[in-house]
């Protein structure tokens, strides 16, 4: 992270420092964020990942609810069982531990299925959006345009140079209705 920060920071000193030629270049930001929230279909996509995440977060917890479960059990008769009972109803419990953890993972690890599905179903809607960004600055002729929401954060921006009422335009989204 903090590489793209010296990256931008040295790209704008060499930018603002650069000859007159350069001078000329015109710069435009967007805010991603505000794009895609502006979306119906972004909405949608996050709406049926959101009903995935829960679906799958209700599973994790009845498994952790069976194996809490099982180890009030344990509790109860721990007693009552011999010695190789007892390992075993401990490695049982251990097991079903691990197994809630897999499934944590499976479903909400980093390279899990709601990771899959966001990848899945966003990767369209942020495709259509780059395009519609690429069309504005090269319709409007803009050398640069900068992503607002994403890593590279300005101290100032105009709002002048904001271009993403345009690219909501060109993706066909009328603002005006929406406020």
């Amino acid at each position: 992270m903090h590489s793209s920060y010296s990256f931008v920071s040295l790209f704008l000193v060499a930018l603002l420092g650069a000859s007159p030629a350069y001078a000329q270049q015109k710069l435009g930001y967007v805010d991603s964020e505000y794009i895609l929230e502006q979306l119906p279909e972004y909405a949608t996509v996050q709406q049926q990942i959101d009903r995935m995440a829960q679906e799958w977060q209700l599973e994790v917890e009845e498994r952790r609810n069976e194996v809490d479960e099982l180890f009030r059990e344990y509790q109860a008769r721990e007693l009552l069982y011999t010695n190789d009972e007892r390992q075993r109803q401990r490695d049982e419990i251990i097991q079903a531990e691990e197994g809630i953890e897999q499934l944590r993972m499976q479903y909400f690890g980093p390279e899990g299925r709601v990771f899959q599905e966001q990848e899945r179903l966003v990767r369209p809607i942020q495709e259509s959006v780059l395009e519609a960004i690429e069309a504005v600055a090269t319709r409007d002729g803009y050398d640069y345009v900068f992503d607002k929401g994403g890593d590279y954060i300005f101290m100032y921006v105009r709002d002048q140079f904001d271009l993403s009422d345009d690219v909501l335009e060109e993706l066909g989204i009328d603002i005006d209705s929406q406020n």
